[in-house]
Order: structure tokens, then C-alpha cells, then sequence
């Protein structure tokens, strides 16, 4: 079996998967990888056994005292160009929100990201700030789930935010969802901490949908032993309804008319 660990290159972002390359490595445990954006400094978070690890890009090495110390450098040169894109920003008069800065391992390219409502034109902030810190420079638009996610905080269910704690893609969430699963459409209901939808409609609407097959919607005529009523409540999760018919209410189990 091949050793393969998995590293974050910072503590809200993605797991990337390594050959551990021989190395004995263990969570926590600080490396140096690469990928598309060059040398990174990155941490140890998960180890696993695969039968073959020709897939991934090796570990090149355990950081050192001075690849920490490098890093930290780093992390103090980061600050004082996030001060000075914001300032470059403000003279340019674009309306955008500068988030952070980062630099790779080997400060062959800075990183800021930012949030914006609208699509911002940033090619002359982008030039100056390379003639300015003499590296490639990249200026990302992320949204406001990827804030929220690092952030972090707690959800209306009183659980940690799935963002900040497991989920690593953020998938379309629709208004329909939540008409779906029979939500009240009130922004304080289905709204998270980011102020959009919350994501979690997301996990059982599937189940809603196939649910719904079988049990129709509030206000739907439907026939019952003969008689036509209309729909006043429904438990598509249950596979029960309730239906109005001349003054009288009576449940249909769905499940039981299949037996």
C-alpha cells in the first residue's frame, strides 16, 4: 500500500491529495507541495493507504526551520501588500472589497482576492501592483459564501456552518427548493449568515422531489373513494395528506395504498 496525504494550504480551503513520497509524515505535520500555482507551504490534515499513487504529484519535501520562518515572512510581506492594493483600489475608485493577500511558498505569484456585486475592471490595479511587487499578480472575485465559510459561525439549526466545517463546493440553491420542501419563503428561514439561501436545502431536496411523486400539493382536487375533495395539508415525507371533502377531512396514506 501507498501512502497518500492530504494538506491544506490554508486552514478554510481545500484538501489537496500527495504522494507522501516515503516521507513519514503525520497530521499537523508542516510539507512543502506544488501545484499549478508553485511552491506552497501546507499543512497535514488527513493520511490514507491507496494500492497506487501514480496519480498524484509527489511532496517534495517536510518543511524546515527555515521554510517556517520563510513562511511567516511571507505572511508579514502579504499584510503590507494587502494595505497597499487596498490604497491602490481606493485611488482607482473601484468598487471592490479586498479580502487578503497571499503569496506562494517561493513569492512567485501574489494572490488577492475580493468581493464585489458587480464585475469590476481591475487590469490597471493589476499592472500597477506588479510593477509595484515585481511578481505575477492575480486578483480573484470570490462570493459571499466563500467569506461566510472562513468567517464561520453557526446556523439556524445551532450546528457549525457546513461551509466552515465540511463542505468544500458550493452547488446551486434555488428559490424552488425551498417551495419544494414546503418552507415558509421567509429570509430569516431560508437565508444563512451570508445573507443567501441556505445551503443545506440543498441535501434533501432530491428526496422531497421523489416524495412528491406520490402525494399531491396543497390544493390540488383530487378523488377519494369517489368523492372529490381538495388538498389542505400535505407530508410528502411520510406519504400522508389531508383532503377537504364537504366539510370533512380525511387522510390518505399514499404507503398504505400500495400494500
Amino acid at each position: 500500500m501507498m501512502k497518500i496525504v492530504g494538506v491544506k494550504i490554508n486552514d478554510c480551503g481545500k484538501v489537496f491529495y500527495y504522494d507522501s513520497n516515503g516521507y513519514n509524515l503525520k497530521k499537523n505535520l508542516t510539507v512543502i507541495v506544488n501545484n499549478d500555482k508553485g511552491l506552497q507551504f501546507a499543512k497535514v490534515v488527513d493520511i490514507i493507504d491507496v494500492d497506487s499513487a501514480d496519480e498524484y504529484d509527489k511532496v517534495i519535501r517536510i518543511a524546515s526551520k527555515s521554510d517556517y520562518l520563510k513562511h511567516l515572512s511571507n505572511l508579514r510581506d502579504a499584510e503590507k501588500a494587502l494595505i497597499k492594493c487596498k490604497k491602490l483600489a481606493n485611488k482607482e475608485g473601484l468598487n471592490m472589497t479586498i479580502l487578503d493577500a497571499t503569496y506562494n511558498f517561493d513569492k512567485t505569484q501574489l494572490l488577492f482576492r475580493f468581493l464585489s456585486d458587480e464585475r469590476v475592471d481591475f487590469r490597471n490595479l493589476a499592472r500597477e501592483l506588479g510593477a509595484k511587487f515585481k511578481t505575477r499578480i492575480e486578483l480573484r472575485q470570490i462570493g459571499i459564501r466563500d467569506k461566510a465559510k472562513e468567517v464561520g459561525g453557526f446556523g439556524p439549526c445551532g450546528r457549525l456552518l457546513c461551509c466552515s466545517t465540511f463542505l468544500t463546493n458550493f452547488d446551486t440553491v434555488s428559490i424552488s427548493m425551498a417551495k419544494n420542501q414546503g418552507l415558509a419563503l421567509n429570509p430569516s428561514k431560508i437565508n444563512g449568515v451570508c445573507g443567501r439561501l441556505l445551503c443545506c436545502l440543498n441535501y434533501e431536496n432530491d428526496a422531497y422531489s421523489v416524495a412528491r411523486k406520490d402525494v399531491p400539493e396543497v390544493g390540488k382536487k383530487v378523488i377519494v373513494d369517489g368523492n372529490e375533495g381538495k388538498v389542505i395539508t400535505s407530508n410528502p415525507l411520510v406519504g400522508k395528506y389531508k383532503v377537504l371533502i364537504d366539510n370533512e377531512v380525511v387522510e390518505v396514506d399514499v404507503n398504505a395504498s400500495k400494500e
